[in-house]
């Protein structure tokens, strides 16, 4: 089984900003590696705060819908 640490990163979109934890496999060493996935549609965070004000277990973010992504 592959090791995977969470990395804090903050996505912006139109609409919202999010701060969550992703999940980054040991196989992949950076974020935009596990990002720039193709066979995967949807970024998945967990621990989230959207806008700085509320906060959700896990939300997914259509990759398509991104405007930036910041590591924290």
């Amino acid at each position: 089984m592959s090791e995977a640490m969470k990395v804090r990163i903050r996505v912006r979109t139109v609409s919202c900003t999010y701060v969550g934890d992703v999940l980054v496999h040991s196989k992949r060493s950076r974020v935009s590696d596990a990002i720039n996935e193709q066979t995967h549609q949807f970024i998945c965070l967990t621990d989230v705060i959207i806008n700085d004000k509320d906060r959700y277990d896990f939300v997914a973010i259509n990759k398509n819908q991104i405007e930036s992504i910041v590591e924290m």
